[in-house]
């Protein structure tokens, strides 16, 4: 399976690539799992550099964001390449506005159910889906963004309140 095989290489591929990189650096015990980056023999795309790095930076908040969502799953319990998915979805949803909503949680479900287990697709989608409602503004009726007038969407109350019960 080559990555970027037009040498230009694709969001979707890049995804991958980072996927497979963040995996290895868990597998390997990478602290922080950026430093996969340091020994890879030949250099990843900018894109998958990008999230692995972002992942790395920010894993502690993603982490965070995870496990408020992922009801009855602590991170070690979850399948590695669930968490791995998950942690890419959500350095992107909160910090690649750049990047549709609607295509972070969809390829990341697509390689859910290419790469994991029969049921990661619907929990992957699940959490990123709850993740995206709090850290993404969705427009509110009359146009504004939801949050406007300086309170973050979802400050105050949680989108999924059911869930932290």
């Amino acid at each position: 399976m080559g990555f970027g095989g037009d040498g230009v290489g694709s969001r979707r591929e890049s995804r991958e690539r980072a996927m497979s990189l963040l995996y290895e650096a868990e597998a390997r015990g990478c602290h922080p799992l950026g430093a996969v980056l340091e020994v890879l023999v030949a250099e990843a795309q900018p894109f998958a550099a990008e999230v692995v790095a972002g992942v790395s930076e920010h894993q502690e908040e993603i982490d965070d964001l995870i496990v408020r969502f992922a009801r009855g799953w602590t991170l070690v319990r979850m399948p590695a390449l669930d968490r791995t998915l998950l942690r890419m979805g959500a350095y992107e949803l909160a910090y690649r506005p750049d990047v549709p909503t609607g295509a972070v949680i969809s390829e990341a479900v697509e390689l859910a159910k290419r790469f994991s287990t029969d049921d990661s697709g619907r929990f992957v989608n699940g959490v990123l889906g709850q993740i995206a409602a709090e850290v993404r503004p969705t427009p509110a009726p009359g146009g504004a963004p939801a949050g406007a007038g300086g309170t973050p969407a979802g400050a105050g109350e949680t989108p999924a309140a059911s869930l932290d019960a």
